[in-house]
């Protein structure tokens, strides 16, 4: 590192979030994180990802947790510290898209609970599908990110990179994120992308990655000497594997140099400390698997996600056809490149991957096919980047034209439907939002809130008197 002149890089810590739910499936609940908030807050971290995601779902369907009020005593415990979420767009945190006034009204909310800064994605990196929440949150006061899927393709030229960066910023977004989710990023692609993402902004660059691979720390440190601003990383204990490279580790590789993050080491060993229990539990329970905490070469061999390849694993298992996997590996880039090369991530990673499998299992290519290939065919997930295969296409879905303009234009408001639909439940504003993106779910802990409310009545009941509450 010969540069000479100081840039500090700033750290996102994300083992409030992404870390744990990377490693041992969101189930992290509030008590482990309440008492090493007032160390967190003193370090001085750029931000904390604490919120989105899959974290959202969890609380409620397996913490019996209320996802604001996590939230929200989050936020006190953090004073100082700007608070992150990790937000899909159009698709809020849920699995299709949602009306724009859904949309807006969870960013409202989001902010006015604690969110400082909201990372947003979309899993066709289609900007359309992410302009209702940018402007919702530069409405509200909070900071825009948006976040890039990161993969390969013909189409993903760094002239791609850098045009798309051009346009984020036209768009008023604050930051820009390279969201690497399958840790497919070398560190010399790293130094190139941010090169491209850098010429065509001038706004902050964050890189967010997994140690899958094992590349991730070296991809950090090419990035930063392109020009990266920020980097998310896990505090040890919940580092590494399919999480990210440890906090502890980057600060002191960064330490004396032209790069140095200037946060306090002692402070943060001090919180991998702190959850360093909590993973001998998680691990005694076997709720974090040792073969999470390895290398998947897989991931670099194939150009395949790990989450994907263990779902077609799966997949073929049951039919008894696992002996069908090097048939699938080679079907995913044939089927991805008919479907307009989408990148690889929740939900089109699943979209691809099952429509290879019944590729292969059929014998005929697009004999059978899911009711989500046919609406990506249909338009209805955004714009892939690259045209999709017409005679596939016509075969997936004969005699139907696609939408071309954005998917959200063709919902009715939904906000007031949603509100009528759970009023029963409801004993906060957010509630509703819990119901709009989780109806099921949400009327189930909202059946749970409520007894456990009914027996601290009952608990405080003046028994005596027969003061039973009614």
């Amino acid at each position: 590192m010969s540069d000479t002149v100081k840039r500090p890089v700033g750290i996102t810590e994300t083992i409030l979030r992404d870390a744990h739910q990377s490693l041992i499936a969101t189930r992290m609940p509030i008590e482990e994180m309440l008492p090493i908030l007032d160390t967190m807050d003193k370090v001085g971290y750029h931000s904390v990802e604490c919120w989105g995601g899959a974290t959202f779902d969890s609380c409620l369907r397996f913490l019996k947790e209320d996802p604001w009020e996590r939230l929200r005593k989050l936020r006190k415990g953090l004073p100082n510290t700007k608070l992150q979420m990790l937000f899909r767009g159009q698709n809020i945190l849920g699995y299709s898209h949602y009306s724009d006034d859904v949309v807006e009204y969870f960013v409202q909310k989001s902010i006015a609970n604690g969110i400082d800064i909201i990372r947003i994605f979309d899993c066709l990196n289609d900007l359309r599908n992410l302009e209702t929440c940018v402007k919702a949150t530069k409405k509200e006061k909070g900071h825009a990110q948006i976040a890039l899927c990161y993969t390969l393709g013909d189409a993903y030229t760094l002239e791609y990179w850098e045009n798309i960066a051009r346009r984020i910023e036209e768009m008023g977004a604050d930051s820009i994120c390279i969201k690497d989710m399958a840790g497919l990023l070398l560190p010399s692609a790293a130094y190139d992308l941010v090169t491209a993402l850098k010429k065509g902004s001038n706004l902050p660059i964050q890189l967010h990655t997994h140690y899958t691979s094992g590349m991730a720390s070296m991809t950090y440190l090419k990035a930063i000497e392109a020009g990266v601003d920020i980097i998310d990383t896990a505090a040890s204990p919940l580092s590494m594997g399919t999480s990210q490279p440890a906090t502890e580790v980057m600060v002191k590789a960064l330490e004396g140099t032209p790069y140095d993050t200037g946060l306090d080491l002692n402070s943060i060993i001090k919180v991998g400390q702190h959850f360093e229990p909590y993973r001998a539990e998680c691990l005694k329970d076997g709720l974090l698997n040792p073969k999470v905490m390895g290398v998947n070469i897989n991931t670099l061999r194939y150009q395949v996600p790990g989450g994907m390849l263990s779902n077609m694993i799966k997949q073929l298992g049951e039919q008894g056809k696992e002996d069908k996997l090097q048939d699938v590996l080679e079907e995913v880039p044939r089927v991805r490149k008919d479907l307009g090369e989408p990148p690889l991530v929740t939900p089109s990673s699943q979209i691809v991957g099952t429509q290879a499998v019944m590729n292969v299992l059929m014998g005929e290519r697009y004999k059978v096919c899911t009711g989500q290939t046919k609406d990506l065919c249909r338009g209805l997930y955004g714009q892939t980047v690259k045209p999709m295969n017409p005679e596939v296409v016509a075969k997936i879905i004969p005699g139907e034209t696609p939408i071309t303009d954005r998917p959200a234009d063709h919902l009715e408001p939904q906000l007031d439907k949603f509100k009528e639909e759970c009023k029963q439940w409801t004993q906060q504003p957010e509630d509703v939002l819990s119901y709009a993106l989780f109806p099921q779910v949400a009327v189930e802990y909202f059946k749970y809130r409520k007894a456990q409310q009914e027996k601290v009545d009952i608990s405080k009941a003046d028994t005596k008197n027969g003061a039973y509450p009614v």
